[in-house]
């Protein structure tokens, strides 16, 4: 059972791992604490935005939209290789998805297929939002690889997590693609190489 670290000390891992941050408001205190509770955590979840343009891409995951309000993850990162905090807290992310896969997580065992959609990821995991379309064709840059893995890594170093805590989208809740375009298992492995130093 980890507690969510404070959002302090979610800025200095990042740092810490080499991360170039950008603040965006107040995304401190920016969250949906009020509709559910945020921990315990047990993972880092990758998505992409289907958006192109990294200003509008970071507008949209700090406001959200009509049906489903912000943020909508804790950063974005966007494919100059930053990553902008839009929130913290509970975040419109994860939405719900697989209790087995979720067990998994917490065991660091390999996933199991992702059928069931009836456990709360938005309280479970961290979520960084990706700037890219979706459709398999938009590149994802070096500098924007190494920015997940430096985050996904941060998070893992802090909380003493393995690889294994890393996942995508597209593992968790049935239907889902994302990260459509790059390998979960790829950057998993990148993820573990970067937690030996």
């Amino acid at each position: 059972m980890a507690p969510p670290m404070s959002a302090s000390a979610f800025l200095e891992a990042l740092r810490d791992e080499g991360v170039t941050v950008v603040e965006v408001g107040d995304w401190q205190d920016h969250n949906r604490n009020h509709k559910g509770p945020w921990g315990p955590v047990h993972g880092v979840m990758i998505h992409h935005t289907v958006t192109r343009g990294s200003e509008r891409t970071v507008d949209l995951c700090r406001d959200g939209y009509a049906d489903l309000p912000g943020p909508l993850c804790h950063g974005v990162i966007t494919k100059d290789g930053r990553v902008h905090l839009v929130g913290y807290g509970r975040a419109n992310h994860a939405g719900l998805g697989d209790d087995e896969v979720l067990r998994a997580v917490i065991a660091e065992k390999g996933l199991p297929p992702d059928n069931e959609a009836n456990t709360d990821g938005n309280r479970h995991f961290y979520g960084f939002e990706c700037e890219n379309l979706g459709d398999g064709e938009d590149p994802w840059p070096d500098e924007q690889l190494e920015a997940i893995v430096r985050a996904a890594a941060a998070l893992c170093r802090r909380h003493g997590w393995t690889e294994r805590s890393v996942i995508g989208h597209l593992e968790w809740q049935p239907g889902k693609v994302d990260p459509r375009g790059v390998s979960m298992r790829s950057l998993r492995e990148r993820v573990r190489e970067r937690l030996k130093d």
